[in-house]
């Protein structure tokens, strides 16, 4: 997986951040999205992120994601 990369939510993952339901769950699963970064460092220093893949979605939404939550399309 790579920055710019179509990708689609294959797990059930539920957030409470979604602008169409502010502080209700709302599962992320099949929806569609592109890899705006993948987390490897911060501030030049190597990390391990739990959640390094960062996806933008329609709308003004992000969320992060475990490598095998998503595939890419």
């Amino acid at each position: 997986m790579k920055v710019g990369d179509r990708v689609r939510v294959i797990k059930s993952v539920v957030v409470y951040h979604h602008p169409k339901s502010k502080n209700q769950p709302f599962d992320l699963k099949g929806m569609e999205g592109e890899i705006q970064e993948v987390v490897t460092n911060w501030h030049g220093r190597p990390v391990s992120a739990n959640l390094p893949v960062l996806v933008k979605f329609e709308k003004p939404f992000k969320a992060h994601f475990r490598e095998d939550e998503v595939e890419v399309i």
